[in-house]
């Protein structure tokens, strides 16, 4: 009897916790299906008094130029995740398992960068970028994010968990460094791997900043600065959860698709 009060007192605070994480996607949803110009009233009564339909949906795939944001969103997400998981083995596979001098100290100034935020680094990278003619193409947005230095972390610590064996085991079959780091670690890696590749996703995809910042044309606008160019100028609350919702919708089949490695890859890095 006691074991199931106290079992009580601890799911109570979670369910209402979690109560409160859905409440924001609930208000999107329901926003998006009403023609609502501003959010009136209790979320919960939405759906009986006003009139649901997909009209801010349709204005917004009838911009014009979805399609396109859509298409540079992919591209300026695609490619930094793919690059960044491929440096991000190789870089955790050489800080986890090859000695040279300075391994530590390198491995530990360079997660020393994580510790400046993004927005002291704009200024820097645009007048950099000004002088490389990179302004409004897709180069300051790909090439910084090529790999990340908390990737190579998650990778590191997740190979260092790895039993030693199986390299010496495969140094004694006469494999070189190229065998062992192809053919073992990286199978085995797969799930932080994954997770490097979810959080790159996530991070890309979502950024509004920095090509908020880089592109001055509609042309080269990803789906957030598109949305948030549109929303500014239609000022619709249902316009605005419509948008929401469809530049939510890629992140989160992501992480249902990657959800399996997703979680081994978190459980077994490090992070705690």
């Amino acid at each position: 009897m006691k074991t199931a009060v106290r079992s009580n007192w601890i799911y109570a605070p979670l369910l209402l916790m979690g109560i409160l994480f859905i409440m924001p996607f609930f208000i999107m949803i329901v926003g998006s299906l009403l023609e609502m110009r501003s959010p009136i009233g209790n979320p919960f009564n939405w759906l009986f008094e006003e009139k649901v339909s997909m009209a801010n949906f349709g204005y917004i795939l009838e911009s014009g130029q979805f399609i396109k944001w859509v298409g540079n969103s992919f591209i300026i997400t695609i490619i930094p995740v793919i690059t960044n998981m491929f440096f991000s083995a190789i870089l955790g596979y050489i800080f986890a398992r090859k000695v040279f001098p300075f391994r530590e100290f390198i491995f530990w100034v360079m997660m020393g960068v994580v510790m400046l935020p993004n927005q002291l680094l704009i200024i820097p990278r645009y007048i950099m970028f000004s002088e490389f003619g990179w302004i409004n193409t897709y180069l300051p947005l790909i090439v910084p994010e090529i790999w990340g230095i908390m990737g190579v972390f998650f990778v590191r610590q997740y190979m260092m968990t790895l039993p030693k064996d199986l390299e010496e085991a495969a140094h004694i079959d006469g494999a070189n460094d190229f065998t062992v780091f192809f053919r073992i670690y990286l199978p085995l890696a797969k799930p932080v791997i994954a997770t490097v590749g979810t959080f790159s996703f996530i991070s890309n995809w979502n950024d509004l900043l920095t090509p908020l910042i880089f592109t001055t044309s509609s042309d080269m606008y990803p789906v957030t600065v598109g949305l948030a160019s549109l929303l500014t100028k239609e000022g619709n609350f249902g316009v605005e959860m419509a948008g929401s919702v469809l530049s939510f919708i890629p992140t989160f089949l992501i992480f249902l698709f990657f959800q399996r490695y997703f979680v081994k890859g978190i459980a077994l890095s490090g992070i705690k």
